[in-house]
């Protein structure tokens, strides 16, 4: 990208809640699959839903429970977060309680 250039990067629909992602701090890489339970695959995500999974779910839970967008999305928890954050603007970050402990 120059200088002259101050578009945005789209990196398309966030898996989580299908709103656009725009490359940058509201963007974070999430494995379905916790590296620290073996898994290697990831997909970003927006980062308030990425903090939003890690506060519900322990590593343990993700990676045999949640470990694609549409179980987490099948938590009745996370749909209705999912219906409150497509009202909320792409680059918002928001706030979450802290993550369960692992």
């Amino acid at each position: 990208m120059t200088a002259d250039s101050k578009q945005a990067v789209g990196l398309g629909p966030c898996p989580l809640c299908g709103r656009e992602m725009i490359e940058g701090p509201s963007v974070d890489r999430h494995h379905w699959v916790p590296r620290k339970e073996g898994g290697d695959d990831w997909d970003h995500l927006h980062r308030i839903c990425h903090k939003k999974l890690h506060s519900l779910f322990t590593e343990r839970e993700l990676a045999l429970l949640y470990n694609s967008a549409e179980a987490a999305r099948s938590h009745p928890e996370v749909a209705k977060f999912v219906k409150w954050v497509r009202r909320q603007p792409v680059e918002w970050n928001g706030r979450h309680e802290r993550p369960r402990r692992r």
